[in-house]
C-alpha cells in the first residue's frame, strides 16, 4: 500500500516544537485539566480517577459517553457511536471499512487530506470536488452532479471544511443528499469544526440521511485533542460492520480519556460558552488585522477555528512559512500542504495574546519580504 506525505501533519510534525508564536493550530485554545475542572465544578474529578483501575476500560466508549454524544443529534441510538482514536480515528475506521479496490469515491479537494489519500491508497478511483477562492471556497452543487457516477460508492467531505472554515449549510446538504440517493452512495462527513456563527444553519450528516456517516472529536471545538476522543455516529447496520474492523484499529480510548470526555461532555455548554467567546473575539481581531494589512486578504470563516489566508510574497509560501519560523518564531501552515500554493492556514483561536503579537509579526514581516 502506497500512499503520500501527509502535508498538514508532516509539517506540523517537523515545526511546531519551534515556534514561539503557534498560528498554525486549528484547535480553540486548548484546556489545561485544572482549566477545565474549575469550569465545570468537578471537584471530584482526581479522586475518582484515583480510584480507578487502569485496565482496558470500556472497549467502545462508556455507556456515559456513548449516551452524551447521542444526544448531539437527532435520533442516533447510543448503541450506533463508536469511540475512536481522534477524528483521524473515525475517518480511517469508515474508510478502511467501505472502500475497496476499484471503487469510485468523490472528495471535497482542498480538504482534509484523509478523505482522499486513504481512498486511493486502497486502490479507490477519486475525483475532486474542487472549492475555488473566486467562489468563496463554496463547492458547486452542479459539479457533483457531474462527477457522480452510477458505480459513485462514497462522498467525503468535512464541513466546516479544513483549511478554509468554509461552512455547507443544511439547504446545500440536503442537495448532497439527493445526489448521494441516486446512486446509493454513503457521505462521510469530518465534522469536528462546529459554527459559532448563529446565522449558518448546520446540520450533521447522520441527521439527514441514513447512510451518513458523522465524525467528530473533541479536538477542535472542545478544544480537548490530549485525550484523542473521537467517535462514528451511524445508522446501526453501518455500526455493526464498523465494529469488526475497529477490533483491528484500535482497542480503546483509554479509562482516562473516556473520563476527560464524559466531563467535557456533560458539561457541552459551559465548553461551548466559553468557546464561543474564544472564536468570536479573535476572529474580529484576526479581521481587523487583514483589513488594514496589505499583501493578505482573505475569505473569511464562519465562526469556526480555522482560516486561510492568501499572501503576496516574492517565494513559495512554503519558503515563506519556512522563513517565517526561523527569523521570527510565527508558525503558519503553507498552502502546499493543502495542494494550494500562495495561501497559508492560519489558526486565530490561539490565546489572544498569542494571536495579536503573532499577527503584528507576520504583518510587519510580509512588508519586509
Amino acid at each position: 500500500m502506497e500512499i503520500d506525505e501527509f502535508g498538514v501533519e508532516g509539517w506540523l510534525n517537523v515545526h511546531e516544537r519551534e515556534a514561539k508564536y503557534d498560528l498554525a493550530q486549528s484547535t480553540i485554545t486548548s484546556f489545561s485539566m485544572n482549566e477545565l475542572v474549575s469550569l465545570t465544578k468537578a471537584d471530584q474529578t482526581y479522586s475518582e480517577l484515583d480510584q480507578q483501575k487502569m485496565n482496558y476500560g470500556w472497549i467502545e466508549g462508556s455507556p456515559t459517553f456513548k449516551q452524551e454524544v447521542s444526544k448531539l443529534y437527532d435520533h442516533v441510538d447510543p448503541d450506533n457511536v463508536l469511540q475512536t482514536n481522534g477524528a483521524t480515528g473515525a475517518n480511517m475506521l469508515a474508510l478502511y471499512s467501505l472502500i475497496e479496490p476499484g471503487d469510485h469515491v468523490i472528495s471535497v479537494y482542498p480538504s482534509y487530506q484523509q478523505l482522499y489519500d486513504i481512498p486511493r491508497s486502497l486502490g479507490a478511483d477519486v475525483s475532486f470536488w474542487k472549492l475555488r477562492e473566486e467562489d468563496n471556497w463554496y463547492p458547486d452543487i452542479d459539479e457533483l452532479k457531474r462527477l457522480v457516477r452510477p458505480t459513485t460508492k462514497m462522498i467525503c467531505i468535512n464541513n466546516a471544511n479544513n483549511p478554509t472554515g468554509t461552512i455547507l449549510d443544511r439547504n446545500f446538504m440536503k442537495q448532497v443528499v439527493a445526489v448521494a440517493k441516486s446512486v446509493d452512495a454513503y457521505v462521510l462527513v469530518d465534522e469536528v469544526y462546529l459554527p459559532f456563527d448563529d446565522s449558518v444553519d448546520f446540520a450533521p450528516i447522520i441527521d439527514l440521511y441514513d447512510k451518513g456517516i458523522s465524525t467528530n472529536s473533541l479536538s477542535k471545538t472542545y478544544s480537548m485533542p490530549g485525550i484523542r476522543v473521537g467517535w462514528t455516529a451511524t445508522n446501526a447496520e453501518l455500526a455493526e460492520r464498523f465494529r469488526k474492523y475497529r477490533d483491528y484499529t484500535m482497542i480503546c480510548a483509554g479509562v482516562f480519556s473516556d473520563q476527560a470526555a464524559c466531563l467535557v461532555l456533560q458539561n457541552r455548554e459551559k465548553v461551548l460558552a466559553r468557546n464561543r467567546q474564544i472564536v468570536l473575539d479573535n476572529l474580529q481581531i484576526f479581521k481587523d488585522w487583514v483589513e488594514r494589512t496589505p499583501k493578505v486578504s482573505c475569505v473569511f470563516p464562519n465562526g469556526v477555528s480555522t482560516s486561510f489566508i492568501k499572501m503576496e510574497t516574492n517565494e513559495s509560501s512554503e519558503n515563506f512559512c519556512r522563513h517565517l519560523l526561523a527569523d521570527t518564531g510565527v508558525l503558519l501552515v503553507p498552502g502546499e500542504a493543502f495542494d494550494v500554493p500562495g495561501h497559508a492556514r492560519l489558526g486565530y483561536c490561539a490565546p489572544t495574546e498569542t494571536l495579536e503579537k503573532g499577527l503584528e509579526i507576520l504583518g510587519q514581516y510580509l512588508e519586509e519580504h
